[in-house]
């Protein structure tokens, strides 16, 4: 009887041991399985050029611009301008999270072979992401080396799968999140219908991707970075109320739609993760600023250069003793000279 006990229990114990195995692997492929979505591309990481200053303030946070394009056919990688840039800034010890636009018309150096100035959102267009991020990294004296870019569409279905966000549209923006919509369901192939009224109010994914696009009211295009920030924020915050089966959705959803050099074991990691994090400020670059035509153009001037970065390392890392490397100085005294005379 004792022997047969001993028998049925090493049974007993190797079917679950069999079963946890079985669970295991599934898991693992899952993991894997949504991982193989992903666009992951690290082909421009050895170009990639950091601020190699001594800043013991920047040591201890994960730097990540998000990239957000307009593009008609899903075309992620280059040969189209990064309308939204978003610094992302996470302190790794508190998981704090800082947000910082840079605004797309924002003056800079474009670090290529030509070392040309022109509108920083034109960096992606020219030489994809390595461009773009050495782009800030130079101007901003910066340490991005992760980036992720997205789609409108994207965006769109997220908000959707997340029930939609509250956002309090103007009288005036009213009529522009109608326009943007009736150009967004040309783009997306939907068929989403007019906001009805102004004020606070649940809107869907077509609603704030158009509410994240105006440009045309008090404010320009200073008042639409902000904008952005306010979606970026109303998605993070409804995502972490989200269950488990609202987040994998969304996974499925937006992984084959983002191009990005973050592994996608990394990556899941990071979404897995997203309960721990809070978005405790957000800002816009440049803070002092002039706007103005300059050789027939539109651009943003920051007023100066070295103050902004300086003010910019404060924000995103509560910096106190940074001091701009040689290379800012250098760009601003580029952009004094043209701001002084004009």
């Amino acid at each position: 009887m004792a022997k047969k006990n001993k028998k049925r229990f090493k049974t007993k114990v190797i079917v679950v041991f069999d079963l946890i195995l079985i669970l295991l692997v599934a898991c693992i492929g899952y993991y894997f399985y949504m991982a193989s979505k992903m666009q992951v591309d690290k082909s421009g990481d050895s170009s990639i050029v950091v601020n190699d200053l001594d800043d013991k303030d920047m040591k201890g946070y994960r730097n990540i611009a998000i990239f957000g394009v307009d593009s008609r056919d899903n075309a992620l990688k280059s040969d189209t301008h990064s309308d939204t840039i978003v610094i992302v800034s996470i302190n790794n010890k508190t998981k704090d999270v800082k947000l910082a636009s840079i605004y797309r018309d924002n003056y800079s150096l474009i670090p290529n072979k030509d070392n040309e100035f022109n509108k920083i959102n034109s960096a992606y267009f020219k030489g994809g992401y390595s461009l773009a991020l050495n782009t800030i990294n130079t101007n901003f004296d910066l340490d991005v080396r992760d980036f992720v870019t997205v789609n409108f569409d994207a965006v769109c279905k997220v908000i959707d799968l997340l029930g939609g966000v509250s956002l309090d549209i103007t009288p005036e923006e009213l009529k522009y999140v109608n326009g943007y919509t009736k150009e967004l369901n040309k783009i997306n192939g939907t068929h989403v219908g007019k906001l009805k009224s102004a004020g606070t109010q649940v809107v869907n994914g077509t609603h704030a991707t158009a509410y994240a696009r105006i440009r045309y009211t008090k404010g320009d295009d200073f008042k639409r970075a902000e904008r952005q920030r306010i979606v970026i924020q109303k998605i993070f915050e409804k995502a972490k109320k989200a269950d488990l089966k609202t987040l994998n959705s969304i996974l499925n959803e937006i992984l084959p739609k983002i191009y990005t050099n973050i592994d996608s074991v990394e990556m899941l990691t990071l979404a897995k993760d997203i309960m721990s994090y809070d978005i405790v400020d957000q800002t816009g670059f440049p803070f002092e600023k002039r706007a103005f035509t300059y050789h027939r153009v539109s651009y943003v001037f920051p007023v100066d250069l070295t103050a902004n970065v300086t003010k910019l390392h404060q924000f995103l890392f509560d910096a106190t003793d940074y001091a701009p490397s040689d290379k800012v100085k250098e760009i601003s005294a580029k952009l004094k000279e043209i701001t002084d005379n004009n």
